[in-house]
């Protein structure tokens, strides 16, 4: 009797939870890549991240939800000014806001567009060069750094930036 109520709720999990939900999932082995984890509060995840823009060579594409950190604003400013090519997706509730880092990439000629295709674009992350990949649950705040119990990932790897760049 216990084996058929296991089953039963095995077999009703997959008609709530069907498997072709994953369809989009991307299988990908990161062998010998190097990474980078910061946790917050006041882990260093801003100066990781103000970092890897300094390096930037050639590209920074960056998807944010939430974006007011002037410190990271004003790295991708420098970046776009050295003739690094800087693009900005971002949620829409950006827009609503006062003032936000949006405001001021884009008030410097920086590419800033606005992501209204989604109920929230959640998504925070910048690609360095199509080659390093920052993501995790770390926004793109004051609040993030100093307040938030928050997680940041850098990671090199050309495969992995290849998929987040497709995305």
């Amino acid at each position: 009797m216990q084996k058929r109520i296991v089953w039963i709720i095995v077999s009703f999990s997959f008609v709530l939870f069907p498997l072709h939900h994953i369809s989009h999932a991307t299988d990908l082995t990161l062998n010998n890549t190097p990474a980078q984890v910061c946790c917050s509060p006041k882990g260093g995840c801003t100066g990781a991240i103000i970092s890897q823009i300094d390096k930037a060579k050639s590209e920074i594409l960056v998807q944010a939800y939430s974006f007011t950190s002037a410190p990271i604003a004003k790295a991708l400013v420098n970046a776009h000014k050295r003739g690094v090519k800087v693009e900005a997706i971002l949620d829409k509730s950006q827009k609503s806001e006062r003032y936000t880092s949006a405001t001021f990439i884009s008030n410097a000629g920086i590419p800033t567009y606005i992501d209204n295709k989604h109920a929230i674009a959640h998504n925070k992350i910048v690609i360095i060069d199509r080659e390093t990949v920052i993501t995790g649950s770390f926004n793109f705040t004051k609040a993030a750094e100093e307040k938030n119990a928050e997680n940041l990932l850098i990671i090199r790897n050309k495969d992995l930036a290849r998929i987040y760049v497709g995305n």
